[in-house]
């Protein structure tokens, strides 16, 4: 369990799929979600300690270089630290992996993991709705795929 920090260290990640954005540059909506994270930090009193970004990136695919960089910095912290997301399709869009990382990985490290648009905070036990919005962003792949298709 998390121990109560004055300030808690956190890690800011944005994503932005292939689909939706220039991959040779940062996008708009990353630099938009690096300043509503910068903000909420801030707001919530935390301390980012990192900024992490996987532009062009499909969020189907958890073999994301600064993903994979964010999850190794965090684990390898001494200290309780979280992770904030702009919602929880940022960072992944796998429900399985989402759920392995948030209920396994997470905890047993001392990670909090935060997405701000759903209302996702690991600190508190009000995350009944997760695992269901979990599952509808891995559906929104399959229903995308069937869009192209027609």
């Amino acid at each position: 369990m998390l121990k109560q920090q004055t300030k808690l260290p956190v890690r800011l990640y944005a994503r932005l799929s292939k689909d939706d954005g220039d991959a040779d540059k940062e996008s708009n909506s990353i630099t938009n979600q690096l300043q509503m994270l910068r903000y909420h930090a801030k707001e919530k009193g935390f301390e980012v300690i990192g900024e992490y970004v996987d532009d062009g990136i499909s969020g189907t695919t958890f073999d994301r270089p600064d993903l994979n960089r964010m999850i190794k910095d965090a684990m390898e912290d001494t200290r309780p630290t979280g992770i904030m997301v702009k919602d929880m399709s940022r960072f992944g869009r796998n429900n399985a992996m989402f759920m392995y990382y948030v209920e396994e990985i997470f905890p047993n490290n001392d990670i909090l993991f935060i997405a701000l648009n759903d209302d996702v905070d690991t600190r508190f036990d009000e995350n009944e709705m997760m695992p269901f919005k979990s599952i509808m962003n891995e559906y929104w792949i399959y229903v995308n795929t069937l869009d192209k298709k027609s």
